[in-house]
């Protein structure tokens, strides 16, 4: 695995927060010398499935003819600290949900082993900021301070949220796709929004996902 210790904690939902002790760490395989260069592409999953697609990724990967193709996969994670029946536990939440960043071949289209086996994983919805056949690599700087913050070598920067409650918006992607509403809250820590439209001439509350809208 790639996260330590989540071996025994990550049987369960995908909501839950992960606890962990004070020598909980994090430690990524180092690419094989091999001649392939490697970059970093975030994949979007379904919301709550981050987990179990990290799993599922790795299990594909000893499938393949060359199980280094996906050297590393993890799901970014921050520590906090949180109070329960007043007792406080440290514990990991998914900073950036619905996300998972795997290390791959530059260009993985390129390898049709490897670019099926990614699309098979159930809870992968494709790659981020790319066309449906040519992934754009994340910025080494901006994975590089992900890594940091999973080994607590820097705090995680709350993500800048430009739309407010009362704000009109257009449901872009998803079930109600195309729909208008009014924002009615908003949950930075899952990146989550709800928004109320109309269906059946009824006002109903609907939670999709921040990037799932766009401000009217």
């Amino acid at each position: 695995m790639v996260l330590k210790k989540q071996k025994k904690e990550i049987i369960g939902s995908d909501d839950e927060p992960i606890e962990m002790d004070s020598s909980a760490g994090f430690e990524l395989r180092t690419p094989p010398e091999d001649g392939i260069r490697r970059r970093w592409y975030a994949i979007h999953v379904h919301t709550g499935q981050e987990l179990s697609v990290c799993r599922n990724l790795l299990k594909k990967a000893a499938e393949l003819d060359n199980p280094d193709l996906i050297t590393n996969v993890f799901v970014p994670m921050e520590r906090v600290n949180e109070v329960r029946e007043g007792k406080k536990r440290a514990v990991q939440r998914k900073y950036c949900p619905g996300y998972v960043l795997a290390q791959l071949p530059e260009n993985p289209q390129q390898y049709p082993e490897l670019w099926r086996a990614i699309h098979e994983v159930s809870g992968v919805t494709g790659f981020v900021g790319s066309s449906r056949t040519r992934p754009v690599p994340a910025a080494d700087a901006e994975v590089e301070s992900l890594i940091q913050v999973m080994r607590g070598e820097k705090e995680a920067p709350r993500p800048k949220i430009d739309i407010e409650v009362g704000a009109k918006v257009r449901i872009t992607e998803g079930p109600f796709a195309n729909f208008v509403g009014t924002v009615s809250e908003i949950n930075p820590d899952r990146g989550l929004v709800k928004v109320q439209v109309e269906i059946f001439e009824r006002f109903t509350s609907v939670e999709v996902e921040l990037w799932q809208i766009e401000q009217l």
